[in-house]
Order: C-alpha cells, then structure tokens, then sequence
C-alpha cells in the first residue's frame, strides 16, 4: 500500500514507494537524527522521517511539489479541521448555486490570463474552478488553506481535458465533464480523515513543535537548508534523465497557481532539461556517463544526458 495516511494527498509521478524510504531512515539513522532528501517532490522522506520520530529537511525546486510536501506533513487539529470543511462546503453550495453569476464576477481575477489555460479547460469548468480557488484563498489558517489547495490542485486533471487515462499531456476533446465542486469536496474530506490517522501517529512534541522537526522549502538541490557536518542520512530517489517531463506533468497546478509563464522557460528549471540553452562542453566526472553520452553523440539525446549528468554532479557535491 503506497497511499497510507497521507501520501495519496496528491498524484504524483514516479513517486518514491514510502516503504523504500522507511526502511532506509531506520537502518541508516536513529530517533532524533535529521534526514535530508534534496529532491523530496511529494515528501515521501520527509512523511517517513516524522512517523519514525526524526527530523526531516527537504526541499524542491518545483512549487506544486513544495506545497504538496508542505500539506502532507503538518499535522491538523481535526476539529478545526472539519469545521472549515462544514463552512467552505455550505459557501461554494450557495456560490454554485445560489448566486453564481454574483460570485463569478469577484472571482475572475483567480483564472490566469495564460493561453495554455483555454488549451486545456472548457470555459464553464474555468468559472467553476475560478469560484472554488477563490473561496479558498478566503481561509484564514494556512495550514488547511494548503490543504486545500493540494485538494484543488489533484482535481484539475479530472476538470481539463487532459486524456484521463494518461500521464502524458494529450487532450481528449470529447471527456467527459467532471463535476469540480463535488470533485473538490469528495478530496478534502477524504484528506482529513487521512491527516487525523497520520497525527495520531505522530509524538506529540514533533505535533506541537512541526517546524522545529519539518523543514521543507521551494529550493534548488545545489543549496540544501541544513547547515554543513548535522545531518546523519539523506534518502532520496533523484530524477530521471528526462526530468524535464515533469514540468509537463505539474503544468495544470502551476498555470492556476500563476507559478508558469510558458511551458519552455518553466522546465528550463528542472535537471537536464533538453531546453535549456546551448552550453559548452562541461566535464560530467564520470567514465560511465561519457560511454553513455558517445553513444548518443550526434543525436539531441547526447547533449541532453550531458546536461543531466553535470547537474546532477553538483547536487551530489552539495549532499557530500
């Protein structure tokens, strides 16, 4: 089961199996040691680190990751929890159906004015959308405002046009319409079932105290936040060499949360992204990875494996 307590928050690519992590932070590490994962996307290491009672520092350089991470690993008090759900679901009720035309109008502003936004969303389930974001960003406390916000990014899929039976971004011109208010509800009250079971697993001084033992930022690996000789492991799974297909998979969340201009300049952020600029011919420090790169040489996969391999040497330089 990879989706116990909170790691089904969000669908998330090649996402690291939490058993995997687990097992690695409690044969490598003791209680109370910090655990370090530079490329943590979801926060598996880190969710893994909190249950067996260590410290865990991550960091991504991609937003939605960050955010997920961020809601899967605070705990909620579930009382209140469960009262924002009551207010927010009697709000977007009256809002979808009460005066809908009303809020709509306030609610505009929360749809990007990005054209990949009309490639991908029908313009009733922009409105619709446009009214759920809205009221979210009305809440008050942080940590269920980012829940709910991991919430809405999940449905986005099922409210595009997007193939849903496919990771990769192609369109489905005839999908089915999804309902987004239900869609969105369903999630969050599913999450906050899930975020009871994960706190109760948790020590209360790790509840009370979070950001003393979870420390996770929107970050390039190159710069971990941890301060050099502290930390005991880092347990990690890095990205492949086509890391850049992850910009493709995260555009959705991104282009609502006005964290993507284009879709070029925004993988240029991920490793070995084959868009970047031309560079020179950089050393990569490794006689497996040049066999790898003569064998592609003179094809465009060459120079985007190089590419990869050089990153990927200085975000291990960082973790050493």
């Amino acid at each position: 089961n990879r989706s116990y307590l909170t790691h089904n928050y969000y669908t998330y690519p090649a996402k690291f199996i939490p058993q995997v992590a687990s097992r690695l932070i409690l044969e490598n590490s003791n209680e109370g040691d910090i655990i370090i994962d530079p490329f943590m996307g979801s926060g598996t290491t880190i969710v893994e680190a909190l249950l067996n009672n260590r410290i865990g520092i991550g960091c991504d350089i991609n937003y939605v990751a960050f955010l997920v991470a961020k809601a899967k690993t605070t705990p909620i008090n579930h009382k209140l929890l469960e009262e924002e759900i009551l207010h927010i679901h009697n709000d977007l009720d009256y809002r979808m159906n009460g005066k809908y035309n009303y809020y709509l109008s306030r609610s505009y502003r929360f749809i990007p004015k990005n054209d990949r936004i009309d490639y991908w969303f029908k313009q009733h389930q922009k409105e619709k959308l446009a009214i759920i974001l809205a009221r979210i960003n009305e809440v008050q406390n942080s940590s269920i405002r980012n829940l709910f916000l991991v919430a809405f990014a999940q449905i986005l899929k099922s409210c595009s046009i997007w193939l849903q039976s496919s990771i990769k971004p192609q369109r489905d011109l005839e999908k089915v319409n999804y309902e987004p208010l239900e869609l969105f509800l369903s999630k969050i009250k599913n999450m906050s079932k899930r975020n009871e079971a994960f706190t109760q697993k948790l020590k209360p001084e790790i509840i009370n105290s979070i950001n003393e033992y979870r420390k996770v930022t929107k970050r390039d690996a190159r710069k971990i936040p941890c301060d050099g000789n502290t930390a005991t492991s880092i347990v990690t799974s890095p990205p492949y060499v086509t890391s850049y297909e992850y910009a493709d998979l995260h555009q959705l969340p991104s282009l609502w949360f006005n964290k993507m201009n284009d879709l070029d300049s925004f993988r240029n952020n991920f490793i070995g992204s084959v868009y970047k600029r031309e560079e020179k011919e950089v050393n990569v420090h490794s006689k497996t990875a040049n066999e790898i790169i003569d064998h592609f040489k003179g094809k465009r996969k060459s120079n985007e494996i190089r590419k990869y391999y050089f990153e990927m040497y200085d975000c291990f330089a960082e973790m050493k």
